[in-house]
Formats: C-alpha cells, structure tokens, sequence
C-alpha cells in the first residue's frame, strides 16, 4: 500500500491503513487541511470539485463534497468531469481553489486528491508545505449546524470548456469540417469517453469510433497513453481506414495521436506540432521541461523565436511561460498547455488545435509528422543506496562534463552536440532517472550506459 504526500496533492492505493494508503481517513484529513488553507488565504469558501471515472471515484467525491460541507464551504460539483473542465471552472466560478479526484495515468487501484488555487493552477511547493503542516497537526475546524455549506451540481461543466475552446481564434471549426475526418478514439474506460467524442461533434467531425467507451473506470489497458499500451487503437485505425487516432488519459489533461498507417505520432511531437501550428500564426516563447524532446526547441528557433527550459513538473513549466510570457508550452508527456484559455495541460485544446493544424496542411497524420525533426529518446533508471549524497554524486558528474552545456535547475541536464542526456532524483524513492535523446536510437542507448557506468564509479 502507498500513500504519497506532495507539493501538487495527495495520491495513494485504495484500502489498507490510514497512513499507510489512501483510506477514507485520510481524504477527510487531507480534505480538511486543504479547506482551511483556502480559506484562510483567499477569505473564500467556495471550492470547485469534479473527478474522473475511476472505480473509487464515487466514494472519493461523495468524502471530499462532504468534508467541505462540514467546513462551511459552498461546493460546486462537477460530477464526472476532466482536469482541464475542473481548472477552468475555478476562476469562472470565483471560487477559492478546487479538488481534482484522479490520479491520472496510474492503475485503477489508484486516486489522488490534487490541489488548485484561485486561477485554477497547481498549488505551489510553499503552499504545499503549509496545507500539509495543517494536516499535521488537524488544525481544523468544522461549522457548526447553522453554518453547514452547501452543494450546487453543475453538469455542463465540459460544454461550457468546449463553447471556449471553439471561440479560441486559432481554432478553425470550418476547415476541420470541411476535411470530413473519420476518427477513432481510445478513452481508456474514462471522461474522455464523454468529452472527446463532444468536442469533436463540435467541431464537425460526424465519423468518430470510440474504443473503451464505458465510463467505468475499469480500465481496459494501462491508463498510460504509451505506444505499448495503444495497440488496440493502432490497430483499430488500420482496420476503419481511419485518419487519426486519438488518445487520451483517465483525466483528460495528456494527449497522444497514431497515423493513419496505425503508427505512433510520438507524444513528445504532440507539443512539437501544436507549438509550429501557434508560431505560425503567433510568434513568441515557448517552455517545455528538461525532460522534453529537443525537436521543440528546433521548432521554435526555425521560427526565430526563443525555447526556454523549465524543471520537470506542470506548475514550474506554467511560472516559466509566465515568466517568459510562452504562447505555447508544456511537457513531453503528452501535456499542452495554450494559455490563452488556460494555464494547464489539457488534451481538449491539443485536439482542437491538431485538427485545425492538420486540416490547413493538407497533409495525413504521417506527412505531417515526417516534416518535424526525429529524434529517439531513451529513458532508464538507477537504483541508488539510501546513504548516497546524490547532490554531491551530481556534482562530480557534472564536473567530468564540465566543458558541456550543463543545466542544474532540476538534477543535471548534460546537453552535448550528438544529443543529451538528463539525471534527476526522484521526490519518494532512491532512484535516479536518467532520460538521453539523439538523433540515433544507438547513441541515445550509449549515453545513458555511460552515464550509468559514471553514476556506478562515483557511488564506490
């Protein structure tokens, strides 16, 4: 059993032992804290609430809703919704923060509780800290019978997300109609059952095929939208003759697409095409995290315009666009974040923009993906000794690369003319993840092995 308490929420296994996994117990504890923090900094009790289709979604919502109720809160309930719906209704609603229930990409034995502001953005490490100091100590106090809150469903929550998206001005309703596309989507048993095939009715895409259509949260695969994990979908395009696959995670908030032939588009081109799609029409910055393809930055620089790295993480790939001022950004992953709707990840938009992309290119999935540079990534991992100083293990690395172009804001990014390779710890377990990419499968393969062969010498 797992329960994990970060900076962003709090995520865990179902069942077993309060403190140990995510009980009830601890959704009313975590619950709880978050509530009084909200309102202690924003002077609000308001709070947005929406979930995604997991197996303990139900419970997880009818908790959450209820311990805020007990806190005096009015409560704004999604229902079955998407991170990126969730996000925007923060603002929309004038409420103080809001509460995601997913766990994203994980198994369904999973969920989380993750945590907003008042712009309907990721809490910050430093606020992190203090709703998890309030936990602590139960520092809490519940209303009393007068004083209980209140409960306001709301269930167009997705349509009013979708009626946005379709206003954006890069978003051309009338070209992706005009191409007729015939569409298969993989919802994983999740929300992307319901806001996919509607945001794509909006959009004038009438043959959509949606695989795992039942909201159940029994995913019917690994939740994860990797290329090992999509071969019911690759194959389902072939077979219909398709013009795209599209997938989605359990939450809607990472985004993937497969060719026409079948083949992975590769969810670190996601970012890349949208990117060349925005800078087309809307020169500017663009932001991905040190974990993320190179083929951004040459993008962006084909259109003279800057990339800027950020330290792996949504919320500090959103304070560098900020900071930067980004037209587009996001993560590797699969992740879009197009802050001219909203400051995160959100597959909805990605779809809209693709297809709008991909209709005025006159081009398949494949063609399109044949013009953006190619580059393979390898990723592996290095299970450290707990008694390792992996600060000053880093530090000796980076001082045999002295002479490279070296990154230390999140680990060490070694960034090299044949390619790159970077090294970060992880939050919750000794392990050091080493992700290298290069335009050669076999020399990405070589640089992680050296970079294992100098973590292996310096731990001795």
């Amino acid at each position: 059993m797992t329960l994990i308490k970060s900076i962003s929420g709090i995520r865990g296994t179902i069942g077993g032992k309060p403190g140990d996994s995510l009980t009830p117990i601890d959704i009313v504890k975590y619950t709880s804290a978050f509530g009084t923090f909200i309102y202690e900094n924003t002077g609000r009790k308001k709070m947005v609430v929406g979930r995604d289709a997991r197996i303990s979604g139900a419970m997880f919502e009818s908790l959450v809703v209820n311990t805020l109720v007990a806190l005096g809160f009015e409560v704004i309930n999604l229902g079955l919704s998407t991170t990126p719906t969730v996000e925007m209704s923060v603002p929309a609603e004038g409420a103080g923060g809001g509460i995601i229930l997913t766990a994203s990409h994980n198994p369904k034995e999973w969920n989380a509780l993750k945590l907003l502001n008042a712009q309907g953005e990721f809490i910050s490490e430093k606020e992190g800290q203090k709703v998890l100091k309030i936990a602590a100590k139960d520092n809490y106090t519940f209303a009393e019978v007068n004083d209980l809150g209140t409960v306001t469903v709301v269930e167009n929550a997705i349509e009013q997300h979708i009626e946005k998206i379709l206003a954006l001005p890069l978003v051309d309703k009338e070209a992706i109609a005009k191409k007729e596309f015939k569409v298969v989507v993989d919802a994983v048993n999740s929300t992307g059952a319901i806001a996919v095939p509607m945001l794509l009715k909006a959009l004038g895409v009438h043959e959509v095929q949606v695989l795992f259509d039942e909201v159940n949260g029994r995913f019917a695969h690994n939740p994860e939208p990797l290329p090992e994990n999509l071969v019911a979908l690759a194959n389902e395009v072939k077979f219909r003759k398709a013009d795209i696959g599209i997938a989605v995670d359990p939450d809607v908030d990472r985004l993937c697409f497969v060719t026409e032939e079948g083949e992975m588009f590769g969810e670190e081109y996601t970012l890349v095409a949208i990117a060349d799609y925005i800078l087309q029409h809307k020169p500017g910055s663009t932001v991905s995290n040190l974990s993320s393809t190179r083929a951004l930055r040459d993008i962006t620089e084909g259109h003279n315009c800057v990339y800027h790295a950020a330290a792996v993480g949504e919320v500090n790939v959103v304070t560098k666009m900020k900071e930067v001022n980004a037209v587009i950004g996001g993560e590797g992953n699969g992740g879009i974040i197009y802050p001219e709707l909203h400051y995160g990840r959100d597959a909805l938009v990605g779809i809209a923009l693709f297809l709008t992309h991909l209709a005025n290119s006159n081009k398949t999935v494949k063609l399109l993906r044949n013009t953006y540079p190619d580059y393979s990534m390898v990723k592996s991992k290095f299970v450290a000794d707990k008694e390792i100083d992996l600060d000053a293990l880093f530090d000796k690395v980076a001082d045999k690369y002295k002479n490279e172009k070296l990154n230390r804001i999140d680990g060490l990014k070694i960034d090299m003319n044949e390619g790159w390779v970077h090294l970060r710890k992880s939050n919750t377990e000794p392990i050091i993840r080493i992700y290298a990419e290069s335009q050669y499968q076999n020399i990405a393969e070589n640089m992680v092995a050296k970079i294992m062969s100098d973590i292996k010498e310096f731990s001795n």
